[in-house]
């Protein structure tokens, strides 16, 4: 068996975490791969009978010109990086990782909220300024927080990491609702299911766990954002391309929507165009929601029991 890691720094950062696959095959490993150089994907491939990817491209066309490749481990949750009815189409065994990061992103998205409700980081540099000594006074803010308790959380996709973010809003007080179109009126464990239009009139924050499909793809846009609250928080930790940038961005200037906490944008890495880091209380972190030391070792571990149960002829996980 060989085995080619193409952009595996992007989740070792030096760590000895693929070390494991020595054991397996033959082993190469790039830290990081061009993935607009379909040539330099290709070459790096070459003859592998199985590769793990995160962000990598796998067209139809490099499966093509991979005649060999058996097997592509997605080392992460979402693979809309994967052709997979090319890969089915090729016989290629997709496998992905469901549920390492569920309480790592759910924590991270919390974090997210609690920092637009709470200020932490403006006021603790204020006082790290000396400021509050200046002030001469008990206390001063500048923005004053937010509490969460009782008003009405929306979740669009409550699956796995859904259902944690869930779980820590309903602790803080908060009313759950989520979005479904063949549950509407349903109760679940930590709320209420809702149609769409619903959630987005009632709904004080509105949270995205979905995955990216063309159902989902700018389903925060123009239109939708109409529908919402005055006042409105949105949090993203999915995938960029669930919003229109543009429209968000207008939303956020005009303050219709008080203020998103996005972890990923539709163009990574970001580019200097986007129109978000010109927006008012847009706070963007560079998608690291599930890199958490822990959550990426489950990672790794997962992806390789992925590979050796595929080697064993029993694949699990499988996407494709």
């Amino acid at each position: 068996m060989k085995i080619v890691v193409l952009d595996g720094d992007l989740l070792s950062k030096g760590e000895a975490f693929y070390d494991v696959l020595k054991t397996i095959g033959e082993y190469e490993y790039y830290a990081d791969t061009d993935y607009g150089n379909e040539d330099e994907i290709v070459q790096r491939i070459g003859d592998a009978d199985a590769v793990f990817i995160n962000k990598v491209p796998m067209t139809e066309s490099v499966m093509k010109r991979c005649p060999n490749l058996k097997f592509i481990g997605e080392t992460a949750t979402g693979y809309n990086n994967v052709d997979v009815a090319a890969a089915k189409k090729l016989g290629v065994t997709v496998s992905n990782v469901p549920t390492y990061g569920t309480m790592t992103v759910a924590q991270f998205a919390m974090a997210l909220l609690l920092e637009i409700c709470n200020s932490v980081d403006h006021h603790a540099a204020e006082v790290a300024k000396g400021r509050w000594i200046k002030e001469g006074k008990v206390s001063f803010w500048d923005i004053p927080s937010i509490e969460l308790a009782g008003k009405t959380l929306g979740i669009i996709g409550y699956g796995h990491i859904g259902h944690a973010f869930a779980a820590m809003a309903k602790a803080m007080g908060m009313n759950i609702i989520a979005s479904h179109p063949r549950k509407m009126g349903q109760k679940f464990d930590l709320g209420m299911y809702v149609s769409l239009e619903e959630l987005l009139q009632q709904a004080d924050v509105i949270s995205l766990h979905c995955p990216l499909t063309e159902e989902t793809k700018e389903i925060i846009n123009e239109k939708t954002i109409q529908q919402m609250q005055d006042g409105v928080i949105i949090i993203n930790t999915s995938r960029g391309q669930l919003i229109d940038e543009k429209a968000l961005a207008a939303a956020l200037n005009l303050g219709k929507v008080l203020a998103a906490g996005l972890d990923v944008v539709s163009t990574e890495p970001m580019q200097p165009d986007n129109p978000l880091l010109q927006a008012k209380n847009c706070y963007i972190t560079p998608h690291m929601a599930w890199s958490a030391k822990a959550a990426r070792q489950r990672l790794i571990d997962t992806s390789v029991e992925n590979l050796k149960a595929f080697m064993a002829g029993m694949p699990i996980n499988v996407v494709s």
